[in-house]
């Protein structure tokens, strides 16, 4: 079951889907709710996602697919907010009957426009703080997200992690900086990855191939090089940029 704010939020994004082509951006979901702030537009969104309703299309910027309505907006077409009542939606999606969503639109890519109107970024989630030093727990904040230029990325699905220490600061990788993560089972020999250990630890290090082990190299003479079987090792991802504020 739904919450009233989830509702809302699921069929203003579904109409302006039928009418735009493209889902709204969150200032609009945010105007149009009439929330303070752009997070709680995040966890509506996490919350109709976790239910089933809608899904985010993969390292792609205003790109939300609706999956199903609740079936108690009948035929897809309850009332937008602030809508008169009675008031239905475009034609062309579900048979009568059905609450799965088939729109009569592909939903393009649609990056939003950089804060300072120079190009193009899209919206990653930041998954928390990741180790550069000792290795710590990478937790996911499902309220964060950066907005990073379009133009550093290439294909494959991308998130971010904030340093903690200086490990790796000889590969130009220093504390408080966030680096961008192209999801992963596999790196290059060579590669900065983040490597989970022992199922507990995840930590941003260089990984080599040492026999039958596994390396993962610090870029700090400082520490030392750690030494793992490959079953204690799993890589989540590969470094492929970082931003940093100064």
């Amino acid at each position: 079951m739904l919450t009233r704010k989830q509702h809302e939020l699921l069929l203003y994004i579904y109409r302006h889907l039928n009418e735009h082509g493209v889902s709204p951006s969150f200032d609009e979901m945010k105007d149009a709710l009439k929330l303070k702030s752009k997070s709680g537009i995040h966890r509506l969104i996490s919350g109709l996602e976790e239910r089933g309703f809608i899904r985010r299309l993969p390292h792609r910027a205003r790109a939300l697919e609706v999956l199903r309505l609740p079936e108690d907006m009948g035929r897809e077409g309850a009332a937008a907010p602030g809508a008169a009542p009675g008031a239905e939606a475009n034609d062309g999606a579900a048979a009568p009957g059905s609450n799965v969503v088939r729109p009569n639109f592909h939903t393009p890519t649609v990056p939003e426009p950089s804060a300072d109107g120079s190009g193009d970024s899209l919206h990653l989630p930041l998954y928390g703080r990741i180790a550069a030093g000792t290795p710590i727990e990478a937790l996911r904040d499902e309220s964060a997200f950066v907005d990073v230029p379009a133009a550093l990325l290439g294909g494959g699905d991308h998130y971010c992690l904030e340093v903690d220490g200086d490990s790796m600061v000889d590969a130009g990788i220093f504390d408080g900086d966030t680096v961008i993560i192209e999801r992963g089972e596999t790196a290059e020999n060579g590669s900065i990855v983040v490597a989970l250990v022992d199922g507990e630890e995840a930590t941003l290090k260089r990984i080599r191939k040492r026999g039958y082990s596994i390396a993962l190299e610090p870029a700090n003479k400082a520490y030392e090089t750690r030494i793992f079987p490959p079953d204690r090792v799993k890589v989540q991802g590969r470094l492929v940029a970082l931003l940093r504020r100064y």
